[in-house]
């Protein structure tokens, strides 16, 4: 994950572990978003680039196993489960949902922010959607990560790859806006010092490649004054 995405979502339903551990990412660079709640959790989730989600499975709305097989439908994000179970079972189902790691309560700060900057490494070059191979607009546009295949309407496209890094970023995380500096940071060398506005050509050509018409897209979306953003379903 790039150091320049330093979004991390708290959910847990006490607050005084809320203000403890926003103190603690806030301390080592994070910029924290917390909930009291599944869904106030999905809500945030939904409207912010998300890079970790650490999770307490015991919320008083939507328990933290939906929320974390809500995200699982969506996203790759890293997940880090806070639990007071401590039954071997219960941690096993929890990995199998899709939680990346888990840490049971109560827990030391230091034990917890190692956990998340590991889960965090672990992610940092993962690009790649749920799934590696996919379809959008009746089989319009065809992505197929795993072997580097392209199609727009049944002929492959041959896109670089920053193009592909951009395009697997977005993809990943489908309806959010990525700023010109969010796709620097996942799609260019980190010591990357040209213009932002670099990335609105690598845009335009990405649209050449796989729009039908460029200037009215589908795919890859402008959100004024913000960025980009997938529009594919």
């Amino acid at each position: 994950m790039s150091p320049k995405n330093r979004n991390i979502l708290l959910v847990d339903d006490e607050p005084k572990i809320l203000e403890v551990l926003k103190a603690l990412f806030e301390s080592k660079g994070f910029q924290v978003f917390s909930a009291e709640s599944g869904s106030e959790a999905l809500k945030i989730f939904h409207s912010q680039n998300i890079a970790l989600v650490i999770l307490d499975l015991m919320l008083p709305d939507i328990s933290g196993e939906e929320v974390c097989k809500a995200i699982r439908r969506i996203s790759r994000v890293p997940i880090l489960m806070l639990t007071a179970k401590s039954e071997e079972d219960d941690l096993v189902a929890g990995l199998g949902i899709g939680a990346d790691d888990y840490i049971t309560k109560p827990f030391s700060l230091k034990e917890l922010s190692a956990r998340a900057e590991a889960v965090l490494r672990r992610a940092q070059d993962d690009l790649v959607p749920l799934m590696a191979r996919n379809s959008f607009c009746g089989g319009d546009l065809v992505v197929d990560f795993d072997k580097n295949i392209f199609l727009k309407a049944g002929q492959p496209v041959n896109l670089t790859p920053i193009e592909t890094r951009m395009l697997a970023a977005m993809m990943k995380y489908p309806g959010k806006v990525f700023t010109r500096d969010d796709l620097i940071a996942v799609a260019l060398d980190s010591a990357f010092d040209g213009y932002d506005r670099t990335v609105d050509s690598h845009i335009k050509n990405l649209r050449q490649k796989i729009e039908d018409n460029p200037k009215d897209p589908v795919y890859i979306l402008t959100v004024h004054r913000l960025g980009y953003k997938f529009g594919g379903e």
